[in-house]
């Protein structure tokens, strides 16, 4: 992995900041941060991770308990930071429910202290579901849109 930036710690900081998470631990190219919300908090012994297992994505959870059909793609966050719909405040969404989009269509920005990251739909096909408020706080892999995509 290549060196790790003070930009890069600065913008975890923020994220941290602004979550709802009591604590974070990160122990990268020997690396070890703990920050906590707690006073006084100590971290336990940094352990090494084992490389996680593939899991099988389970069916998105549909508002009235349901779950999407197979087919649909999620699109999913690249990177955590903070959820745009918009390329600018009062703007109209990049995209809405219904609506044809294709491989290269923006669904949204994702943001970490002031980087903006194009999210595209990667796939041909109709949106159903936007799963994230605007300026909503969200997780790397975490899915924010759903398409069907053509037959």
């Amino acid at each position: 992995m290549s060196e790790i930036k003070p930009r890069d710690v600065e913008a975890l900081l923020e994220i941290f900041e602004t979550s709802d998470w009591r604590e974070m631990k990160l122990k990268l190219d020997g690396l070890e941060l703990f920050v906590s919300k707690t006073p006084g908090a100590r971290p336990a012994a940094f352990v090494e991770a084992a490389p996680p297992a593939p899991v099988a994505a389970a069916p998105a959870a549909k508002p009235g308990g349901g779950t999407t059909p197979d087919h649909w793609v999620s699109v999913r966050a690249p990177n955590l930071g903070t959820f745009y719909r918009a390329p600018k405040p009062g703007a109209p969404p990049f995209v809405k429910v219904g609506q044809h989009v294709e491989p290269t269509t923006e669904v949204c920005l994702i943001e970490v202290m002031k980087l903006f990251t194009t999210v595209f739909a990667g796939v041909a096909g109709t949106v159903r579901q936007v799963l994230v408020e605007d300026t909503e706080l969200v997780e790397f892999d975490q899915p924010l849109v759903l398409i069907e995509p053509d037959a």
